[in-house]
């Protein structure tokens, strides 16, 4: 299952029309995350940070949600 996030990590703003707008794919297109930014700035400036300064955890109560596909 693709994640997509349209909440840009850097400025914490949310990114309207995402087509529209730089990303990153970490992974697949269908079992990656997709990150968009607000801007190649912000893109750029995400990138150069090191590995542990921005690690992405996804929390929350997946079980009762979850629905597997395929």
């Amino acid at each position: 299952m693709l994640i997509r996030t349209t909440t840009d990590p850097v400025t914490l703003n949310d990114v309207h029309n995402p087509g529209e707008h730089p990303y990153i794919l970490d992974g697949d297109w269908e079992t990656g995350l997709l990150i968009y930014f607000e801007n190649e700035q912000t893109r750029r400036t995400f990138q150069e940070l090191d590995e542990d300064d921005h690690k992405l955890v996804l929390k929350g109560n997946s079980t009762d949600y979850y629905i597997a596909e395929g």
